[in-house]
């Protein structure tokens, strides 16, 4: 696969809009909050639904927030997320994060939440945010860790869907591991002004154990991942429906436990 050429390994299936509209400034951009002003202007990469862009909308008014991702369809979404809260200081636009269509130092902030884990260049990627951040301006990023997930009660079918989700995120040109790689891309983007922190999603008790099990059960054999992987020849139809019943045993679990980490990245830029 061309280098910048990357397929979204998980789509915009139900039971993936179901995690990202769950997303909030709190939970998923909190290394951010601190730095963020009132009449600040930003850029909002891989806007997904809209959740994380509303609050920083509402954190940097009266200031602008450019909210980008690959879909109108998506954006869509994301424009009923502002509107529902009464937001008027946000736009939209189909964008390409490897080349994006801003001119040099556009905004204070460029901000990108679970997005280089998925593009085919990310290197490229950050010094495109960092063309259109301005001088003094903040180019911030968080990307999860696969590798690096945990759980508990141990499950040899979660250790093979583990296995199996990193093989066609890689197939389809991702880093499912970018977390502890943003460090090592800002660097080789050009950046040398970095503040690199690691925060952690916990899901533990019941409430949540059913809902992130539920929406993982659901993505195995409903999304564009489940037909990536049975068209890519990884796993059969009948192994992901295995699969999707284990993340359902693991959330009947009464002392079930699972933890997803994630790399942060602040640059000046």
């Amino acid at each position: 696969m061309p280098k910048e050429t990357a397929v979204y390994t998980h789509g915009h299936h139900e039971s993936v809009l179901r995690s990202h509209r769950w997303r909030t400034a709190a939970n998923s951009a909190a290394y951010l909050i601190g730095e963020l002003r009132s009449g600040m202007s930003v850029l909002d990469v891989g806007c997904g639904p809209g959740t994380i862009t509303a609050d920083l909308a509402a954190l940097v008014a009266p200031g602008r927030v450019t909210a980008v991702d690959t879909t109108r369809e998506i954006l869509a979404q994301a424009a009923d997320a502002a509107s529902e809260r009464g937001l008027e200081n946000v736009e939209f636009a189909v964008a390409d994060v490897h080349a994006l269509d801003f001119p040099d130092d556009s905004f204070d902030v460029v901000h990108a939440h679970q997005v280089l884990q998925h593009v085919g260049d990310p290197v490229q990627a950050l010094r495109e945010m960092r063309r259109v951040c301005r001088p003094g301006g903040i180019v911030a990023a968080r990307d999860s860790d696969y590798a690096a997930m945990s759980w508990f009660p141990e499950s040899p079918a979660m250790d093979g869907w583990l296995e199996l989700y990193r093989r066609v995120a890689r197939a389809n040109g991702g880093e499912p591991d970018a977390g502890r790689r943003l460090l090592s891309w800002a660097r080789e983007a050009g950046f040398t002004d970095i503040t690199p922190t690691a925060a952690s999603w916990c899901f533990a008790t019941p409430e949540s154990r059913e809902w992130w099990s539920s929406l993982w059960a659901d993505r195995t054999v409903g999304s564009v991942y489940a037909k990536l992987t049975v068209e890519g020849g990884h796993a059969t139809a009948e192994e992901l429906t295995a699969i999707s019943g284990a993340w359902r045993t693991w959330g009947e679990q009464g002392d079930g436990w699972f933890m997803v980490p994630h790399g942060e990245i602040v640059c000046r830029a």
